[in-house]
């Protein structure tokens, strides 16, 4: 295959109680019909709030289903739980093997590998790292074998969480610990990822769109397909608005296109929170 055309969506926040992300939900659909691309990626969060409303994840597995092209997910902190942190408050709902089991039957595998265009994908369950679960060696070993079998190609990483903010030893503030992969956890793995010619890695989780690079690694965060949320609640960092990441591989090169589906709309959290 000379070319691999890939969308990610993130962050839909699905619930039937939530109509107006379901409206947003739909226009991305409409607009991945158009576009047609050979796969699409959710990176995480596709429920609004599963751990402790389980029926969001089979809303959100129900309205997956019906999109036209094939997908692929891994799960975000809505879906399975949060990473534990060393710094800042102990998160409300802590990722279990529960949960990540009701999502791999609801999503399929929370992790997995595939080639295309020359490119090996990997796909990645932040959420399990730092937890103890027995899963989370599993990954880190499963991973290592992957990466092993690469064979040199270059490297693209999907996970929900961005590894940090602008470098990988950014400090990890109380403020912050629960937004990053978060260490020891990200330290091991940009240290496995050092052994490959990894050239994306693209997340979401943060609802901002922002597109850097870092030691020639390009970072793509993808915006929520759902919802904003204000600046009272959370700083700028990069671009709040509602969207979608559009790419395409080559051998040995890619682009990348941020894109609105027509009809979307900014809905603000706070409006959905009443």
């Amino acid at each position: 295959m000379p070319e691999f055309r890939l969308t990610q969506i993130s962050d839909t926040h699905l619930a039937r109680r939530l109509p107006a992300l379901t409206g947003n939900f739909h226009r991305l659909s409409e607009y991945i019909d158009v576009r047609r691309p050979d796969l699409v990626v959710n990176s995480g969060d596709l429920a609004f709030d599963a751990p402790t409303s389980p029926d969001d994840l089979e809303f959100a597995r129900s309205l997956h289903a019906a999109l036209p092209v094939a997908c692929r997910y891994v799960p975000g902190n809505h879906d399975i739980g949060d990473n534990p942190t060393a710094i800042g408050p102990t998160p409300p709902q802590l990722a279990t093997e529960l949960g990540r089991q009701a999502f791999i039957a609801a999503f399929g595998e929370d992790r997995w590998r595939f080639e295309a265009a020359g490119w090996c994908f990997i796909g990645l369950n932040s959420l399990v790292m730092n937890t103890g679960l027995a899963s989370e060696a599993e990954q880190f070993e499963w991973l290592t074998a992957q990466l092993a079998a690469a064979s040199g190609k270059p490297v693209a990483l999907f996970l929900h969480k961005p590894l940090f903010l602008n470098a990988p030893g950014d400090p990890e503030l109380a403020a912050t610990a629960f937004r990053y992969v978060p260490m020891p956890a990200r330290s091991r793995l940009v240290e496995v990822l050092g052994s490959v010619d990894l050239r994306l890695v693209a997340s979401g989780h943060v609802h901002q769109r922002r597109d850097f690079t870092h030691s020639r690694v390009r970072q793509i965060w993808a915006p929520s397909a759902g919802f904003v949320i204000s600046d009272q609640r959370q700083e700028v960092i990069g671009i709040k608005q509602v969207g979608l990441v559009e790419y395409r591989f080559r051998p040995d090169s890619f682009e990348v296109l941020h894109v609105r589906a027509p009809g979307q709309t900014d809905i603000d959290l706070d409006s959905l929170l009443g």
